[in-house]
């Protein structure tokens, strides 16, 4: 079995994926985490966000993707690449790198070589990545909502977060839409534990 989980930014999209992935016992695959990757070689190398060719040179070593049911990692040779993905220079730099078509199919590739079962999270995984998956969700909530829970996370203002959340949704766009046979969930006034049941009690 194939379940996908798509989302708008911070509608908890890597939390349930985990929590589902744990319950169900199989992998969990965050594919946020490879554009974070390429997001953040690219900057490190001073790279042009805007120019494919340009972002994709600097995937050499390739970043590979190690998924894990408790969370993902994401290494290029022996670096661990993880513990710099969620900072806020990559926060704004994702958006214009996943929008490239050329590194979106070096994604979807990356993503496709991995064996099933498993619970794959990120934008277009129900239309694009895995349209035959058996499973499709998508979750939403408000701005703000998202706004308070990343806050919580992060030593950064609600207001200047939610701004922020609001530019990447229209960005997002052309990504953000749920596949026609997904089921749409508002996490907005439900805990992670209720979007986990919620998930779960609409697989087959």
């Amino acid at each position: 079995m194939i379940v996908t989980i798509d989302g708008v930014a911070a509608s908890g999209k890597s939390s349930v994926s985990a929590g589902v992935a744990q319950a169900l016992g199989v992998p969990y695959v965050s594919s946020g985490l490879l554009y974070r990757a390429v997001t953040l070689l690219g900057l490190e190398a001073g790279a042009d966000l805007g120019r494919a060719q340009a972002v994709l040179a600097c995937l050499n070593p390739a970043p590979r993707l190690e998924p894990l049911a408790s969370g993902n990692r994401v290494w290029q040779g022996e670096r661990d690449l993880t513990p710099d993905l969620h900072s806020s220079r990559v926060d704004r730099g994702v958006s214009v790198v996943a929008a490239l078509p050329e590194v979106r199919a070096w994604v979807d590739a990356q993503l496709r070589t991995l064996p099933a079962p498993l619970v794959a999270e990120g934008r277009d995984m129900g239309t694009n990545v895995f349209p035959h998956a058996q499973a499709k969700f998508y979750l939403t909530a408000s701005p703000r909502v998202r706004a308070q829970r990343r806050a919580a996370e992060r030593p950064e203002e609600v207001d200047t977060i939610e701004a922020a959340l609001v530019e990447r949704d229209r960005l997002d766009t052309m990504q953000s839409a749920p596949a026609p046979d997904a089921h749409v969930i508002d996490t907005g006034a439900l805990s992670l534990q209720g979007v986990i049941d919620a998930v779960l009690a609409r697989l087959p």
